[in-house]
Protein backbone atom coordinates (compact mmCIF):
# COMPACT_ATOMS: atom_id res chain seq x y z
CA UNK A 1 0.00 0.00 0.00
CA UNK A 2 1.12 3.25 -1.10
CA UNK A 3 -0.03 6.92 -1.44
CA UNK A 4 0.93 8.49 -4.52
CA UNK A 5 -0.22 11.90 -3.78
CA UNK A 6 -2.82 14.06 -1.84
CA UNK A 7 -4.32 17.13 -3.27
CA UNK A 8 -6.27 19.57 -0.60
CA UNK A 9 -8.56 22.51 -1.13
CA UNK A 10 -9.66 24.53 1.17
CA UNK A 11 -9.22 21.84 4.08
CA UNK A 12 -8.40 23.39 7.43
CA UNK A 13 -5.29 25.82 6.73
CA UNK A 14 -4.69 24.71 3.06
CA UNK A 15 -6.01 26.89 0.55
CA UNK A 16 -4.55 24.59 -2.42
CA UNK A 17 -2.02 21.77 -1.83
CA UNK A 18 -0.30 19.01 -3.83
CA UNK A 19 1.97 16.69 -2.82
CA UNK A 20 3.98 13.65 -4.56
CA UNK A 21 4.85 10.94 -2.50
CA UNK A 22 5.48 7.53 -3.08
CA UNK A 23 7.61 4.88 -1.19
CA UNK A 24 9.23 5.55 1.53
CA UNK A 25 9.90 8.02 4.80
CA UNK A 26 8.42 11.37 4.06
CA UNK A 27 8.79 14.10 6.90
CA UNK A 28 6.69 17.38 7.37
CA UNK A 29 8.37 19.42 9.61
CA UNK A 30 7.91 22.96 10.93
CA UNK A 31 6.73 24.71 14.23
CA UNK A 32 3.15 23.66 16.14
CA UNK A 33 0.02 25.14 14.41
CA UNK A 34 1.59 25.20 10.92
CA UNK A 35 -0.88 22.48 9.07
CA UNK A 36 1.27 19.73 9.41
CA UNK A 37 -1.10 17.21 11.22
CA UNK A 38 -3.75 18.50 8.69
CA UNK A 39 -2.25 16.76 6.33
CA UNK A 40 -1.95 13.20 8.58
CA UNK A 41 -5.78 14.25 9.09
CA UNK A 42 -6.50 14.23 5.83
CA UNK A 43 -4.93 10.74 4.66
CA UNK A 44 -6.68 9.30 7.67
CA UNK A 45 -10.43 10.70 6.40
CA UNK A 46 -9.28 9.25 2.90
CA UNK A 47 -8.79 5.98 4.70
CA UNK A 48 -11.75 5.90 7.32
CA UNK A 49 -14.40 8.78 6.67
CA UNK A 50 -13.43 10.36 9.88
CA UNK A 51 -11.20 12.73 11.30
CA UNK A 52 -8.54 11.44 13.98
CA UNK A 53 -9.13 14.28 15.89
CA UNK A 54 -13.26 13.82 15.97
CA UNK A 55 -14.07 16.94 14.39
CA UNK A 56 -16.81 17.45 12.59
CA UNK A 57 -16.91 18.08 8.70
CA UNK A 58 -17.62 21.72 8.63
CA UNK A 59 -14.48 22.18 11.23
CA UNK A 60 -12.08 21.10 8.65
CA UNK A 61 -13.56 23.32 5.66
CA UNK A 62 -11.47 26.44 5.64
CA UNK A 63 -12.25 29.34 7.01
CA UNK A 64 -14.47 31.01 5.05
CA UNK A 65 -15.27 28.86 2.88
CA UNK A 66 -18.55 26.94 2.26
CA UNK A 67 -16.64 24.07 0.39
CA UNK A 68 -13.36 21.75 1.12
CA UNK A 69 -12.17 18.63 -0.96
CA UNK A 70 -9.54 15.94 -0.08
CA UNK A 71 -8.21 13.64 -3.29
CA UNK A 72 -5.61 11.00 -2.24
CA UNK A 73 -4.42 8.28 -5.05
CA UNK A 74 -3.40 5.24 -3.87
CA UNK A 75 -1.32 2.17 -5.21
CA UNK A 76 -2.69 -1.27 -4.31
CA UNK A 77 -1.40 -4.93 -5.22
CA UNK A 78 -0.46 -2.94 -8.72
CA UNK A 79 -3.85 -0.85 -8.46
CA UNK A 80 -4.61 2.54 -9.06
CA UNK A 81 -7.17 4.17 -6.81
CA UNK A 82 -8.45 7.27 -6.66
CA UNK A 83 -10.67 8.50 -3.25
CA UNK A 84 -12.13 12.12 -3.57
CA UNK A 85 -14.10 13.67 -0.60
CA UNK A 86 -16.04 16.53 -1.06
CA UNK A 87 -16.73 18.39 2.37
CA UNK A 88 -19.61 20.50 2.55
CA UNK A 89 -20.87 22.68 5.57
CA UNK A 90 -24.17 21.73 6.72
CA UNK A 91 -24.38 19.02 4.20
CA UNK A 92 -23.48 15.55 4.35
CA UNK A 93 -19.63 14.52 2.48
CA UNK A 94 -19.98 13.31 -1.34
CA UNK A 95 -17.48 10.41 -1.61
CA UNK A 96 -16.39 8.69 -4.37
CA UNK A 97 -13.79 5.97 -5.77
CA UNK A 98 -12.39 6.25 -8.89
CA UNK A 99 -15.32 8.68 -10.42
CA UNK A 100 -18.07 6.31 -8.73
CA UNK A 101 -20.23 8.05 -6.10
CA UNK A 102 -20.46 5.78 -3.12
CA UNK A 103 -22.94 6.42 -0.20
CA UNK A 104 -21.30 4.19 2.46
CA UNK A 105 -18.32 4.09 3.95
CA UNK A 106 -17.94 0.13 3.96
CA UNK A 107 -17.94 0.53 0.05
CA UNK A 108 -14.26 2.26 0.43
CA UNK A 109 -13.10 1.36 3.66
CA UNK A 110 -10.12 -1.00 3.28
CA UNK A 111 -8.96 0.75 -0.29
CA UNK A 112 -6.22 2.53 2.01
CA UNK A 113 -5.24 0.50 5.21
CA UNK A 114 -3.28 3.46 7.67
CA UNK A 115 -2.56 3.27 11.38
CA UNK A 116 -2.41 6.66 13.08
CA UNK A 117 0.14 7.26 16.37
CA UNK A 118 -0.10 9.88 17.93
CA UNK A 119 1.05 11.44 21.55
CA UNK A 120 -2.54 10.98 22.02
CA UNK A 121 -1.97 6.96 22.05
CA UNK A 122 0.52 7.33 24.49
CA UNK A 123 -2.68 8.04 26.77
CA UNK A 124 -4.31 5.14 25.66
CA UNK A 125 -3.18 2.80 28.64
CA UNK A 126 -4.38 5.13 31.73
CA UNK A 127 -6.88 6.54 30.04
CA UNK A 128 -10.58 5.55 30.95
CA UNK A 129 -12.05 2.77 28.98
CA UNK A 130 -13.46 4.95 25.40
CA UNK A 131 -9.78 5.15 24.61
CA UNK A 132 -9.35 1.58 24.25
CA UNK A 133 -12.65 0.72 22.75
CA UNK A 134 -11.81 2.94 19.87
CA UNK A 135 -8.68 1.88 19.64
CA UNK A 136 -10.24 -1.57 18.70
CA UNK A 137 -12.52 -0.60 16.95
CA UNK A 138 -10.93 2.13 14.87
CA UNK A 139 -8.81 -1.47 13.45
CA UNK A 140 -11.32 -3.69 13.57
CA UNK A 141 -13.38 -1.21 10.69
CA UNK A 142 -10.77 -1.18 8.75
CA UNK A 143 -9.81 -4.69 8.53
CA UNK A 144 -13.56 -6.62 9.09
CA UNK A 145 -16.63 -4.85 6.67
CA UNK A 146 -18.87 -7.44 8.59
CA UNK A 147 -17.91 -5.85 12.34
CA UNK A 148 -18.10 -2.73 10.91
CA UNK A 149 -21.78 -3.26 10.06
CA UNK A 150 -22.57 -4.68 13.39
CA UNK A 151 -20.62 -1.66 15.46
CA UNK A 152 -22.79 0.89 13.02
CA UNK A 153 -26.37 -0.63 13.32
CA UNK A 154 -25.37 -1.70 17.02
CA UNK A 155 -24.51 2.26 17.64
CA UNK A 156 -27.53 3.24 16.25
CA UNK A 157 -30.20 0.66 17.68
CA UNK A 158 -28.24 1.80 21.26
CA UNK A 159 -29.24 5.49 20.36
CA UNK A 160 -32.80 4.36 19.83
CA UNK A 161 -33.35 2.56 23.13
CA UNK A 162 -31.07 5.14 25.40
CA UNK A 163 -34.01 7.50 23.54
CA UNK A 164 -36.63 5.82 24.94
CA UNK A 165 -35.71 5.10 27.92
CA UNK A 166 -35.84 8.69 28.64
CA UNK A 167 -39.00 9.00 26.93
CA UNK A 168 -40.70 6.15 29.08
CA UNK A 169 -40.96 8.09 32.39
CA UNK A 170 -43.46 10.53 30.35
CA UNK A 171 -44.73 8.06 28.37
CA UNK A 172 -45.00 4.66 29.88
CA UNK A 173 -47.01 3.35 26.51
CA UNK A 174 -43.48 3.38 24.87
CA UNK A 175 -42.16 0.32 26.59
CA UNK A 176 -44.02 -2.04 24.61
CA UNK A 177 -41.65 -1.53 21.63
CA UNK A 178 -38.64 -1.80 23.93
CA UNK A 179 -38.30 -5.27 22.81
CA UNK A 180 -37.57 -4.38 19.35
CA UNK A 181 -34.69 -2.27 20.08
CA UNK A 182 -33.18 -5.18 22.54
CA UNK A 183 -33.52 -7.75 19.97
CA UNK A 184 -31.11 -5.30 17.46
CA UNK A 185 -28.63 -4.77 20.57
CA UNK A 186 -29.03 -8.23 21.25
CA UNK A 187 -28.35 -9.30 17.30
CA UNK A 188 -25.25 -6.85 16.85
CA UNK A 189 -23.86 -7.02 20.13
CA UNK A 190 -22.83 -10.82 20.20
CA UNK A 191 -21.24 -10.34 17.22
CA UNK A 192 -19.38 -7.09 18.07
CA UNK A 193 -17.86 -8.99 21.51
CA UNK A 194 -17.10 -12.05 19.51
CA UNK A 195 -15.26 -10.45 17.13
CA UNK A 196 -13.38 -8.29 19.55
CA UNK A 197 -12.08 -11.33 21.70
CA UNK A 198 -10.67 -12.69 18.40
CA UNK A 199 -9.11 -9.61 17.82
CA UNK A 200 -7.27 -8.95 21.65
CA UNK A 201 -6.26 -12.82 20.95
CA UNK A 202 -4.86 -12.25 17.81
CA UNK A 203 -3.02 -8.80 18.94
CA UNK A 204 -1.96 -10.80 22.59
CA UNK A 205 0.42 -13.32 20.27
CA UNK A 206 1.81 -10.27 18.66
CA UNK A 207 2.19 -7.85 21.34
CA UNK A 208 3.62 -9.90 23.77
CA UNK A 209 7.28 -10.27 22.30
CA UNK A 210 7.60 -6.35 21.06
CA UNK A 211 6.95 -5.70 24.42
CA UNK A 212 9.77 -7.64 25.69
CA UNK A 213 12.09 -6.28 23.22
CA UNK A 214 11.26 -3.12 24.31
CA UNK A 215 12.09 -3.39 28.05
CA UNK A 216 14.93 -5.25 27.32
CA UNK A 217 14.13 -8.62 28.86
CA UNK A 218 13.15 -7.24 31.57
CA UNK A 219 8.92 -7.32 31.56
CA UNK A 220 5.91 -9.23 29.80
CA UNK A 221 3.29 -7.75 28.62
CA UNK A 222 -0.32 -9.80 27.96
CA UNK A 223 -3.20 -7.95 26.79
CA UNK A 224 -7.12 -9.55 27.59
CA UNK A 225 -10.30 -8.36 26.31
CA UNK A 226 -13.07 -7.24 29.55
CA UNK A 227 -16.27 -7.67 28.43
CA UNK A 228 -18.72 -5.51 29.90
CA UNK A 229 -20.92 -9.32 29.35
CA UNK A 230 -20.30 -12.36 28.09
CA UNK A 231 -22.28 -13.01 24.82
CA UNK A 232 -23.94 -16.14 26.08
CA UNK A 233 -25.46 -13.95 29.11
CA UNK A 234 -26.03 -10.90 26.92
CA UNK A 235 -30.17 -11.91 26.54
CA UNK A 236 -30.80 -12.69 29.81
CA UNK A 237 -28.70 -9.67 31.31
CA UNK A 238 -30.29 -7.03 29.35
CA UNK A 239 -34.03 -8.55 30.23
CA UNK A 240 -32.86 -8.23 33.89
CA UNK A 241 -30.93 -4.72 33.71
CA UNK A 242 -34.55 -3.39 31.79
CA UNK A 243 -35.86 -1.96 35.47
CA UNK A 244 -32.09 -0.34 36.66
CA UNK A 245 -31.80 1.12 32.62
CA UNK A 246 -35.22 2.75 32.81
CA UNK A 247 -34.21 5.12 36.14
CA UNK A 248 -30.60 5.67 34.99
CA UNK A 249 -32.46 6.55 31.68
CA UNK A 250 -29.57 4.90 29.73
CA UNK A 251 -28.16 1.17 28.97
CA UNK A 252 -25.61 0.00 31.45
CA UNK A 253 -25.31 -3.39 29.83
CA UNK A 254 -23.50 -4.31 26.61
CA UNK A 255 -20.02 -4.11 24.63
CA UNK A 256 -20.92 -0.38 24.97
CA UNK A 257 -18.91 -0.38 28.18
CA UNK A 258 -16.20 -3.01 27.25
CA UNK A 259 -12.55 -2.61 28.51
CA UNK A 260 -8.89 -4.23 27.78
CA UNK A 261 -6.36 -4.83 30.50
CA UNK A 262 -2.23 -4.73 30.37
CA UNK A 263 -0.84 -6.95 32.50
CA UNK A 264 3.00 -6.67 33.16
CA UNK A 265 4.82 -9.64 34.52
CA UNK A 266 8.50 -8.12 36.07
CA UNK A 267 11.15 -11.22 35.12
CA UNK A 268 13.14 -9.89 38.53
CA UNK A 269 10.49 -10.24 41.20
CA UNK A 270 7.57 -12.16 39.24
CA UNK A 271 5.11 -9.52 40.37
CA UNK A 272 2.13 -9.62 37.72
CA UNK A 273 0.74 -5.29 37.75
CA UNK A 274 -2.25 -4.12 36.12
CA UNK A 275 -0.61 -1.13 33.78
CA UNK A 276 -3.27 1.04 33.67
CA UNK A 277 -3.73 1.53 37.43
CA UNK A 278 -0.02 0.59 38.76
CA UNK A 279 2.19 1.46 35.71
CA UNK A 280 4.50 3.86 35.23
CA UNK A 281 4.82 6.39 32.94
CA UNK A 282 7.12 4.83 31.28
CA UNK A 283 5.67 1.46 31.20
CA UNK A 284 2.77 2.68 30.05
CA UNK A 285 4.16 4.11 27.24
CA UNK A 286 6.09 0.91 26.50
CA UNK A 287 2.50 -1.09 26.89
CA UNK A 288 1.24 1.97 24.02
CA UNK A 289 3.99 1.46 21.47
CA UNK A 290 3.80 -2.14 21.85
CA UNK A 291 0.09 -2.11 21.11
CA UNK A 292 0.86 0.31 18.10
CA UNK A 293 3.55 -1.81 16.53
CA UNK A 294 1.66 -5.17 16.75
CA UNK A 295 -1.41 -3.17 15.14
CA UNK A 296 0.70 -2.64 12.25
CA UNK A 297 2.31 -6.26 12.08
CA UNK A 298 -1.41 -7.52 12.44
CA UNK A 299 -2.59 -5.46 9.68
CA UNK A 300 0.08 -6.98 7.79
CA UNK A 301 -0.96 -10.17 8.40
CA UNK A 302 -4.57 -9.85 7.39
CA UNK A 303 -4.58 -7.59 4.89
CA UNK A 304 -1.02 -9.35 2.78
CA UNK A 305 0.15 -5.58 2.25
CA UNK A 306 1.62 -2.81 4.52
CA UNK A 307 -0.51 -0.29 5.92
CA UNK A 308 0.22 3.33 5.55
CA UNK A 309 2.13 3.88 8.98
CA UNK A 310 1.49 8.03 9.96
CA UNK A 311 3.21 9.34 12.88
CA UNK A 312 1.87 12.52 14.34
CA UNK A 313 5.07 14.00 16.53
CA UNK A 314 5.04 11.28 18.47
CA UNK A 315 9.00 10.78 18.17
CA UNK A 316 9.36 13.72 20.51
CA UNK A 317 7.18 11.83 23.60
CA UNK A 318 9.40 8.78 23.65
CA UNK A 319 13.52 8.14 24.90
CA UNK A 320 16.40 7.60 22.14
CA UNK A 321 15.55 3.38 22.61
CA UNK A 322 11.89 3.35 21.60
CA UNK A 323 12.72 6.28 19.38
CA UNK A 324 15.50 3.51 17.38
CA UNK A 325 13.23 0.82 17.94
CA UNK A 326 9.93 2.60 16.48
CA UNK A 327 12.63 4.17 13.44
CA UNK A 328 13.98 0.77 12.47
CA UNK A 329 10.87 -1.39 12.56
CA UNK A 330 9.10 0.98 9.88
CA UNK A 331 11.85 0.92 7.04
CA UNK A 332 9.76 -1.37 4.87
CA UNK A 333 6.46 0.96 5.58
CA UNK A 334 5.56 3.76 3.55
CA UNK A 335 5.70 6.60 6.56
CA UNK A 336 4.23 9.96 6.83
CA UNK A 337 5.85 11.84 9.52
CA UNK A 338 5.63 15.37 11.31
CA UNK A 339 7.79 16.98 13.77
CA UNK A 340 9.28 20.46 15.14
CA UNK A 341 12.72 19.24 14.04
CA UNK A 342 14.95 17.01 12.45
CA UNK A 343 17.53 15.96 14.92
CA UNK A 344 16.59 12.82 15.62
CA UNK A 345 16.54 11.65 12.29
CA UNK A 346 19.98 13.07 11.87
CA UNK A 347 21.21 11.40 15.34
CA UNK A 348 20.33 7.97 13.97
CA UNK A 349 21.43 8.46 10.47
CA UNK A 350 18.09 7.38 9.43
CA UNK A 351 17.37 6.77 5.40
CA UNK A 352 14.98 9.40 4.86
CA UNK A 353 13.27 9.46 1.30
CA UNK A 354 11.92 13.47 1.03
CA UNK A 355 11.79 16.16 4.11
CA UNK A 356 9.14 19.37 3.69
CA UNK A 357 9.21 22.26 6.03
CA UNK A 358 5.77 23.21 6.46
CA UNK A 359 5.01 27.35 7.48
CA UNK A 360 1.44 28.56 7.52
CA UNK A 361 0.00 26.05 5.42
CA UNK A 362 2.74 26.27 2.91
CA UNK A 363 4.45 23.31 1.84
CA UNK A 364 8.04 23.21 0.50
Amino acid sequence: MVIQSIDLENFRNYERLHLELGEGIHIFYGDNAQGKTNILESVYMAATNKSHRGSKDKEMIRFGCEEGHIKVISEKRGVDYRIDMHLKSGRSKGIAVNGVPVRKTRDFLGIINCVLFSPEDLQIVKEGPQERRKFIDTELCQLDKIYMNSYVQYKKALEQRNQLLKDIPYEPSLIETMDAWDTQLLIYGKEIITRRKQFIDELRDITSPIHEHLSGGRETLHIYYEPNVLEEDFTKELLQSRERDIKAKTTTVGPHRDDMSFMIAARENDKTIDARIYGSQGQQRTCALSLKMAEIELVKEKTDDSPVLLLDDVLSELDSNRQKYLLDSIKDTQTIITCTGLDDFVKHRFKVNNVYKVVNGKVE
